[in-house]
């Protein structure tokens, strides 16, 4: 275990995304003004703000339409009513079973061969379909310090070849604590490869400095970097540059979607948001199943419906922009596939 991993990491001046992901939290008044939305539309969203805070970035907010509260960006932070309905059956606050398969602080065991880091529990974007905004983040929002049994626990488990960094989101983090996980993830001879997830790709891209791509470009981990955009509106100018000074280091590219009702359910959506990501030189990765959490019940879209989009994915697109269908079943060894592409005839 390296012996700097426990020092205190020294403050800095705040760059620039430091100090939007510092402006993110917005009243749902100032949300709807500024973007000039229709005031009713306040209206029940207070007990979903109250639970959940709103929270998104400028540079996200610049991509919504002003005036529409239909734009599938809007629909995917605003806090509407239904999160305050009595969910239907099934819908829970732990969809996926986590508080189960969390043997240490820090640490989500679910699969053979990888482990969950929750790096944080802060994110840019409070995504109201979260399947963790009931998360116990509080118990597993660590300091420097406290990574040492976590660390450990990876250390001590030689099965484990990949570690995957979560949250909250990962890139939320300074680069000086980022990358004291990474030097020490680095140190455990058994683990291969590191996987990000995170969403600050998409929703604040000059989060991917030249300083993080260089730390992550010379890494002796194969470096993963899994992003998480719905709509191909997400997809801006800024996104793409990121996405180049990704690729510039080889780092490989994924993005994983969730299918949300009144988003991107539609074949058009899907083909537009596979279409955007390859240009920008990611590859669909998976589609999602909406995870059934309190709160987000209004999001969901029902299989057969998904079973048909994908269908017709598969007649429009050639098959490396397909992503694929999954769910995930707490208990199982892996996500549940749920579409098998078709034979050519």
């Amino acid at each position: 275990m390296p012996s700097d991993l426990i020092a205190t990491a020294a403050k800095s001046t705040p760059a620039s995304w430091q100090k939007q992901l510092s402006q993110a939290q917005i009243s749902a008044q100032d949300l709807l003004e500024q973007l000039s939305m229709p005031l009713e539309l306040l209206e029940g969203a207070e007990l979903g703000a109250a639970q959940f805070p709103i929270r998104v970035p400028q540079s996200f907010i610049d991509r919504i339409e002003p005036g529409n509260p239909q734009d599938p960006l809007f629909l995917q932070i605003w806090p509407f009513s239904a999160e305050g309905e009595t969910p239907p059956l099934g819908f829970v606050t732990d969809p996926l079973e986590e508080n189960a398969a969390n043997p240490v602080p820090g640490i989500v065991h679910k699969y053979q061969g990888r482990v969950l880091l929750i790096v944080n529990g802060s994110c840019a974007i409070h995504c109201r379909y979260c399947f963790r905004r009931h998360f116990p983040y509080e118990d597993n929002n660590l300091s420097l310090s406290e990574w040492e049994q976590a660390l450990t626990y990876i250390e001590n488990n030689p099965s484990i070849n990949e570690v995957i960094m979560s949250g909250g989101d990962p890139l939320s983090s300074n680069d000086k604590r980022l990358f004291k996980l990474i030097d020490a993830i680095e140190a455990i001879p058994h683990v291969t490869r590191l996987r990000i997830h995170s969403r600050l790709p998409i929703t604040l891209p000059n989060r991917i400095t030249p300083d993080l791509c260089q730390r992550l470009g010379s890494s002796r981990l194969n470096i993963v970097m899994v992003v998480h955009a719905n709509h191909g509106n997400e997809i801006s100018q800024d996104v793409h540059s990121a996405m180049t000074r990704l690729r510039s280091e080889n780092i490989h590219l994924l993005n994983q979607t969730v299918l949300l009702k009144g988003i991107n359910d539609t074949t058009q959506a899907l083909i537009d948001l596979s279409e955007q990501l390859f240009a920008a030189g990611v590859m669909p990765y998976y589609l999602h199943l909406l995870d059934p959490v309190i709160g987000a019940h209004h999001y969901h879209v029902a299989t057969d419906v998904a079973l048909s989009l994908m269908d017709q994915l598969q007649a429009q697109l050639p098959g490396f922009l397909v992503p694929k269908l999954v769910r995930e079943v707490p208990g199982e060894a892996s996500k549940t596939l749920i579409y098998t592409q078709k034979p050519p005839k």
